[in-house]
Parts: C-alpha cells; sequence; structure tokens
C-alpha cells in the first residue's frame, strides 16, 4: 500500500515536471520569435526544434549571442539547426566569420546540405566517433578532434556527439585544454538536465577556474536545458 502511493506520487511529479518544462518550451518560443522579428531571412528560415533537435531555449541564446556578440569564430559539435541559423547570419551580415561544424556521419551530412546549402564560410569536417575512457567511465568522443582543432574559437557550440550515460560530449575538456587566461570565449552545451552533461560542465569549470580564466555561467531550461559560459568579454551571456 505504502510503495504504491510512493509510486503514484512520484508518477504525479513527473508528469507535473513534464507539463512545467512543455510550459517553458512554449513560452520561449514565443521569446524567440520576437527576437527575430524584422530579421526576413530568419523568419522564413524553416527550422524543426525539439526532438533530438534545438530546442527553443537553446536557439534563443544562439541568436542573442550571433546578434549581440558577433563571434568572429564559431565551432559546432553537431550538425543541425543551430548550423542554419548560423549559416544564416553569415550570409546576412557577419561575412567574416569562420565556422567549423564537427560531424560524425557523412551520410547525414550529404543529406542535410543538399536540402539546405551552407554559407561558403561554413566548413563540415567529417570525425568518426570513437570510445574513451573518461573517469572509469566509457564515452563517445571525436576520434582525433584535440589533434585537429588546435586554434581558440570565440563560440563553442555543444550538441554532439550523441549523448553518453555519464562525462557525455567530454572533447569541450580535451580542447580546454589549450586555453589560456588571455582568451575569451563563449561555451553552450544542450542537454545539461542529463548527468552526463551535468559531469562534463562540472569537470571543464574547474579545469577553467584552475587555469585562472575568470567566467560567468548560467542555465537556460525549457524542453531541455543549455548551459553557457563566458568570459570577461561575455560576461552577460547568462542574462540575455
Amino acid at each position: 500500500m505504502i510503495l504504491g502511493k510512493i509510486k503514484q506520487r512520484l508518477n504525479e511529479h513527473l508528469h507535473t515536471d513534464q507539463i512545467n518544462k512543455q510550459t517553458q518550451e512554449l513560452i520561449w518560443a514565443h521569446i524567440y520569435r520576437d527576437s527575430i522579428r524584422g530579421k526576413k531571412w530568419l523568419e522564413e528560415l524553416p527550422i524543426y526544434p525539439g526532438r533530438w533537435a534545438a530546442s527553443y531555449s537553446f536557439l534563443y541564446v544562439l541568436v542573442r549571442i550571433l546578434a549581440d556578440y558577433q563571434p568572429k569564430k564559431i565551432i559546432e559539435f553537431g550538425l543541425g539547426e543551430t548550423s542554419k541559423i548560423i549559416s544564416k547570419f553569415i550570409e546576412n551580415g557577419l561575412t567574416e566569420v569562420k565556422h567549423v561544424i564537427i560531424e560524425q556521419s557523412r551520410d547525414w551530412s550529404n543529406g542535410f546540405v543538399s536540402r539546405f546549402p551552407l554559407s561558403q564560410n561554413s566548413q563540415i569536417i567529417q570525425l568518426e566517433v570513437t570510445e574513451k575512457i573518461v573517469n572509469q567511465f566509457i564515452v563517445k568522443s571525436y576520434n582525433g578532434i584535440d589533434g585537429i582543432i588546435n586554434e581558440i574559437f570565440d563560440l563553442y557550440v555543444i550538441d554532439g556527439p550523441l549523448g553518453s550515460d555519464r562525462y557525455s560530449r567530454y572533447d569541450i575538456c580535451l580542447l580546454a585544454q589549450k586555453f589560456q587566461p588571455k582568451d575569451e570565449f563563449m561555451v553552450i552545451l544542450d542537454d545539461y538536465q542529463r548527468a552526463g552533461e551535468q559531469d562534463t560542465i562540472r569537470d571543464l569549470v574547474e579545469l577553467l577556474r584552475d587555469k585562472g580564466i575568470n567566467i560567468y555561467t548560467g542555465i537556460y531550461s525549457g524542453i531541455k536545458d543549455q548551459f553557457v559560459i563566458g568570459t570577461e568579454k561575455y560576461r552577460y551571456i547568462s542574462s540575455l
């Protein structure tokens, strides 16, 4: 009897939490649409948020960063809806941006660009996903990424590879080993509601602080959560 009541309460809590998340996502959808008002090239852009793709909270944060901070060098982990938005910004004002996309699936890349040609400044680097051990856990990783990506980018958009149960999308920590206190950068990591991404952010924040890099952090929550990090130049990234 008691166990049954506990299960009922848990189910009710989970149901309420899901409703709250969906409500937040609807609010973010309206905020996103307001944020692109007047930009016809974005208003007419076909995007498909949700499920495995970026949520509205993610899209809003990205649009605000591109509009307010105008980063010159952008790297994405995972080709998708955010790639469309970045590409459109490049074609409509941010003409000097270098845009690198790390993607694991050649079939997905070929199909994507056949439907949506990216800007001339956008480069897809195909890297297979392998497995490595991080803190005694098996995690998915882009093969050789820390040897291929040697420069520091203004914006890191982390939505790939596919998630791991623990220390998910840990490649950003490998790249962060090269950061110096003088470097200015932003990081958006999607799916922060999951334990694996929380592991990674915990290690990343600790790494940056150990390096003496002053950072500002924040969380944007809708149907999924995004964790953002900004250095002094981008200190208001948590309150966009």
